[in-house]
């Protein structure tokens, strides 16, 4: 059952409306992962929460309690909860965002201001920190429901929504939230299936449905030594430094190739079949694509199908930064006393972090203990997520199939993502029910880097496509 033309229409009607909405979103800084920006957290939550309500979704702030960030005792962020719709003849479908986004500072790279939605008229791009992960297609189901809302007309399906705060800092909190609520009687009871728009396309071109994500381990190695901070002229080569075995550690997890040297991490995965890999060589993307959406030509290899297991279906191990060493301007000669690197570690099947966690902590302890250093190791797993591979055939599926048809006018790719959303999978095992990863922004959107945009096109044709589905979603025979 294809959309109403006249809310097709409307959606471009609304354009200005819509984008200055996401403007409005963009301009909370609600980064969960620092704690300065709790309180903006917060206030995402009840900016989001009074959006909800004025399009007429009843909605629940939802306490999750509290956690221990970098040593300081925080709250965490409450939990949005809504539903619209009580019809036991319609299908009733969950929906879930997050409001969080990643930390961003101009001085990263960032041409603007990455808290003020930046339009360039030129090329249709709408630049800002969470503009393309997720605050665009949270917006998007909103830009939905207005319409509903405002002629009065009822959804074609129930829908309950679920959107949280800390999904960019393991989603903490929300793992016993939707296991608590998906009993009978519980917020969730009578959940058909889920829909999560907060992946993106393999390309620029063809619109995409994922069917998988990886899971993710993500680690804080710390090497101390020294009492404070010390003179390189008064001290160098005469005690042994943090950062020099902190390098030489970080050095001997992965290859320039992206071969994890964590003995036993790649060996827990199966390789391929012919058949699978038939499956990578007919998606419409090419080394280019890759390249292009890095801004370099950089690709491990000409091979396109290995380039894509390496983001799909295989493991990959990530350096990500340095905390406690000089990284101001100047020349300052300092021997930092404490300093901890930071590495991630993305999971398959039949990876889970319990699973993965010894293997990284004997390779560190080893390595370590082979440098004779007399500084101390501490390894920490700061959070992770079990990777997730759900039924692409599913009827939850193939309505997003004639949706993405009848918007976009072709038929889109079957992916797994490489990136992860570590609720998907308690989703799936709580509720006993199927759930669709539908994206709006493209391959080339840069979420989680610089410059992070959301194309004007796809916020627009991606808000088509969500009402699309509902409307397909409620057509199809289970």
């Amino acid at each position: 059952m294809p959309a109403p033309t006249e809310f097709l229409n409307y959606i471009d009607s609304k354009a200005d409306v819509f984008i200055k909405r996401l403007a409005d979103a963009v301009a909370i800084p609600s980064i969960s992962g620092d704690a300065t920006h709790r309180k903006d957290v917060f206030a995402m939550a009840d900016w989001l929460n009074g959006q909800l309500k004025q399009i007429g979704v009843d909605t629940q702030l939802v306490d999750l309690g509290r956690h221990t960030m970098d040593g300081e005792d925080l709250p965490l962020p409450p939990a949005i909860l809504g539903r619209i719709g009580d019809d036991k003849s319609k299908k009733t479908v969950l929906i879930y965002g997050h409001f969080d986004v990643q930390p961003a500072n101009k001085s990263d790279g960032w041409d603007t201001d990455p808290f003020t939605l930046t339009i360039n008229e030129k090329t249709g791009q709408l630049i800002g920190r969470g503009s393309s992960d997720d605050k665009g297609p949270i917006l998007g189901w909103l830009n939905v429901l207005q319409y509903h809302h405002e002629n009065k007309l009822p959804l074609p399906v129930n829908i309950r929504f679920c959107f949280e705060g800390m999904e960019e800092s393991g989603s903490e909190g929300l793992d016993d939230l939707v296991r608590r609520e998906s009993v009978k009687g519980g917020y969730f009871d009578g959940v058909d299936c889920v829909c999560i728009s907060d992946n993106y396309w393999l390309n620029t071109r063809t619109p995409a449905l994922t069917y998988g994500l990886r899971g993710l381990s993500y680690y804080k190695v710390t090497i101390s030594g020294p009492a404070r901070d010390l003179h390189s002229g008064v001290f160098g080569r005469t005690v042994h430094e943090p950062m020099t075995d902190l390098i030489s550690l970080l050095g001997t997890l992965v290859s320039p190739q992206g071969d994890i040297l964590v003995k036993g991490v790649d060996d827990m995965v199966a390789a391929a079949d012919e058949e699978e890999k038939a499956i990578y060589a007919g998606l419409n993307y090419s080394i280019n694509d890759i390249e292009e959406a890095a801004g370099a030509a950089i690709a491990l290899s000409a091979d396109k199908v290995a380039v894509l297991m390496g983001r799909m279906r295989s493991p990959s191990l990530s350096i990500h930064g340095i905390e406690g060493a000089f990284s101001g301007a100047g020349a300052k000669t300092v021997i930092p006393a404490k300093v901890s690197g930071k590495f991630s570690i993305r999971l398959v099947p039949p990876q889970t972090p319990d699973s993965v966690d010894p293997l990284v902590i004997a390779h560190l302890e080893k390595a370590f203990a082979g440098l004779g250093s007399k500084n101390k190791l501490t390894v920490e797993n700061l959070h992770g997520g079990k990777p997730w591979v759900t039924d692409h055939r599913h009827w939850n599926f193939e309505a997003a199939k004639k949706a993405t048809k009848a918007v976009y006018g072709q038929d889109p790719d079957l992916t797994r993502e490489g990136g992860s959303i570590p609720v998907t999978l308690t989703f799936a095992e709580s509720l006993g029910v199927n759930v669709l990863l539908l994206p709006m922004g493209r391959g080339d959107d840069g979420a989680h880097s610089t410059n992070e945009k959301l194309d004007k096109s796809n916020f627009l044709q991606g808000s088509k496509l969500l009402g699309t589905y509902l409307y397909e979603l409620a057509a199809i025979q289970k």
